[in-house]
């Protein structure tokens, strides 16, 4: 089996297994996922979920995030951990939105990129979630499940794991095949505990049996 071959394979059991896998992060509009997914830096996405609430109801567009003084924002998210710094690229975020796109988030990869706070994983979530384009997001569960699966071989930075994935995984996959990973490493092929290798569907396929580079 080579490494397209267990991809496609891993690919099809994972859509069995998780037919309506997607973004765990809540959000009803582009900028917030933007928000959100700046708050999720090592925090989990259950409590960002809580935290942008109170947020929202003191802040409800981009406006008046944009205009809110960044001590409140910060006093606001603190609770996600790191609560200087993303609410410094929070505020100059909204603002650049405001002042530059109109209040639109930009459906272009490297605009996306040059915005405050948003890196590679963040601008493929965008990409791929709000605007229905190619994507791939390499967060901490897809990085150690494609690892261990044996996809890729020993890489652990995100954009080298995205290069590699590019490579293997159809375009049209892309993002519904990275949530279903987090889905699979939340629930069985977890990183805290011993993985239940029992009840995995992919366990015949891990551990890079029989695949050729």
């Amino acid at each position: 089996m080579t490494k397209k071959e267990l991809t496609l394979e891993v690919i099809e059991r994972l859509r069995k297994e998780y037919p309506d896998a997607d973004c765990t992060l809540d959000y009803n509009e582009a900028w917030k996922l933007l928000i959100s997914v700046r708050l999720a830096a090592q925090c989990t996405d259950a409590r960002v979920n809580v935290v942008v609430q109170d947020l929202y109801a003191q802040y409800p567009d981009i406006n008046a995030v944009a205009d809110a003084p960044v001590e409140k924002i910060e006093e606001i998210v603190r609770p996600c951990g790191l609560g200087k710094s993303k609410a410094r690229d929070i505020s100059a975020c909204m603002k650049i939105l405001r002042d530059e796109y109109g209040g639109q988030v930009p459906d272009d990869f490297d605009a996306l990129l040059k915005l405050p706070g948003v890196g590679r994983k963040s601008a493929n979530l965008i990409m791929g979630d709000v605007f229905g384009k190619p994507a791939i997001v390499t967060d901490t569960h897809c990085i150690r499940l494609v690892n261990r699966i044996g996809i890729v071989d020993g890489i652990k930075e995100p954009k080298k794991v995205e290069m590699e994935l590019w490579k293997l995984v159809p375009p049209e996959e892309g993002s519904s095949f990275c949530h279903r990973l987090v889905y699979h490493g939340r629930d069985v092929c977890t990183a805290r505990t011993k993985p239940y290798c029992d009840k995995c569907c992919l366990s015949d396929l891990c551990g890079k049996n029989g695949v050729d580079n």
